[in-house]
């Protein structure tokens, strides 16, 4: 039997808004002051094996999706909340962790009302043949 789990969209502890972002696409921003080293919240999305994961990012043109290390990954693109929009830099204001079958953000530093959220992606799919576009003075150019 394949059974599919979801994690909640409504697990964020600040208040976001989804709007247009200078990185690329749609990004997500802070609508408060959020303080240093704070959990901001989990990733929404389904969890789902890995082959159905891969099959899913040949298929699609932007792609959420989270590897878990255990044969499972997380595919934000469904049942996803705000956090599916935080964009990559080089510079991040956030990290990401994956722990106990969650996607985790936290933040590194005081994040400003307005501010766009950002977290450094690591390894990606895109196997450093997609153009970086954070525009940060330590961009490494490639994710």
């Amino acid at each position: 039997m394949n059974k599919r789990k979801e994690i909640s969209t409504h697990d964020t502890w600040f208040s976001f808004e989804v709007k247009p972002s200078r990185i690329d696409g749609m990004g997500v921003f802070a609508k408060e002051p959020i303080p240093p080293h704070r959990k901001i919240g989990n990733l929404g999305g389904q969890v789902i094996s890995i082959r159905a994961a891969r099959q899913r990012v040949k298929q699609q043109k932007r792609v959420a999706m989270v590897e878990f290390g255990d044969g499972r990954a997380l595919d934000a693109s469904v049942n996803a909340n705000q956090l599916r929009y935080v964009n990559h830099s080089c510079d991040p204001n956030t990290y990401m962790r994956v722990a106990y079958g969650r996607v985790e953000f936290y933040t590194l530093r005081r994040i400003r009302k307005g501010e766009e959220i950002t977290c450094n992606y690591g390894e990606t799919h895109h196997d450093g043949k997609l153009s970086c576009k954070c525009g940060s003075p330590n961009c490494k150019g490639r994710l």
